[in-house]
């Protein structure tokens, strides 16, 4: 009896160790998914105008006026703006939001589009991009907030300003989409329309999506939550874009890459029915994940075009 206790004891030693072993182990998987989820790894200034320079012309950004400056979000973050001036006068104005890893750069794509339609643009580095301060991204939550803050410094900074749009493009159509909230809250004086390019409805179906693509078990999603959760604050299943979108009256254009297998249209699709106000589709063949504007830049300008002349009557 006494020579079965003591072997129980060294085995019992044995998992308890072996249990500790595994609980760290996840402990540092969480942490470490959360870290892949929420950290940026940008790309740099140089980088972004070689491949936009690759794909289109780009030599009309070094002949416009541009005007850099910083602007405060509500926490005190700066972010890296910079107004690029229509040669025709016009007291129109749209700010661009560019997508995850890349900066201010990647708006230049639709910068010539909203020149020809009259309007100055504002591109800016979103928060943890291009030359702002490192940190984290919680795909909308914080960046609705920033923009928000982006469109008052607008309205303040250019008072001859009549007109004011959103256009995005995918985590820049997430932060356009999540800020619109703060419009519902406040309608006066906010924007007059958005545009939304191959946004997500939330997060965590393109997540789970990637992982099911690549043949890894998707609970995967669920560990990243609950190390965010711990280590920012944040949780990732409610980093969720469609969900400012109840009492939205502001008009969405919302523009996806029919072939976009990254963030599918379905998302686009969801997003509109959400939403309170006037909105359109337009689904562009051949194009996958951010490159409709490349794909096909004639129906991307005659149906924003369209769009424009139906809302601001």
């Amino acid at each position: 009896m006494e020579k079965r206790k003591r072997k129980t004891k060294p085995r019992l030693r044995l998992v308890i160790i072996i249990c500790c072993i595994l609980l760290v182990l996840s402990f540092g998987m969480m942490l470490g998914l959360a870290d892949y989820v929420m950290r940026v790894k940008r790309q740099s200034l140089e980088d972004a105008i070689a491949w936009q320079s690759d794909h289109y012309d780009t030599s009309f950004y070094d002949k416009l006026e541009k005007k850099d400056y910083l602007v405060s979000a509500e926490d005190g973050y700066k972010l890296h703006a910079q107004l690029l001036v229509n040669p025709n006068p016009t007291d129109r104005y749209v700010i661009l939001s560019h997508g995850h890893t890349d900066n201010h750069i990647g708006s230049l794509k639709y910068v010539p589009m909203y020149l020809r339609l009259g309007f100055n643009c504002i591109i800016y580095d979103l928060r943890a991009h291009g030359e702002n301060e490192q940190t984290f991204v919680t795909y909308g939550v914080r960046e609705g907030a920033d923009l928000y803050s982006l469109i008052r410094d607008t309205r303040e900074r250019y008072p001859e300003l009549k007109t004011l749009g959103l256009h995005g493009e995918s985590l820049g159509a997430a932060t356009t989409i999540s800020s619109l909230k703060y419009g519902a809250q406040n309608p006066a004086g906010f924007v007059d329309f958005a545009v939304a390019d191959c946004g997500f409805a939330d997060i965590e179906n393109v997540l789970r999506g990637v992982l099911k693509k690549s043949r890894i078990p998707s609970f995967l999603v669920d560990l990243a939550d609950l190390g965010a959760r711990l280590r920012y604050g944040y949780a990732i299943m409610k980093m969720r874009p469609i969900d400012s979108l109840a009492e939205n009256t502001v008009p969405i254009l919302f523009v996806h890459g029919a072939e976009d297998d990254f963030i599918p249209p379905e998302n686009s699709k969801r997003m509109a029915a959400a939403t309170k106000g006037m909105s359109r589709i337009l689904l562009v063949p051949g194009a996958t994940h951010a490159m409709s504007i490349l794909t096909d830049p004639e129906t991307y300008e005659k149906t924003l075009d369209a769009f424009l002349k139906d809302i601001l009557k």
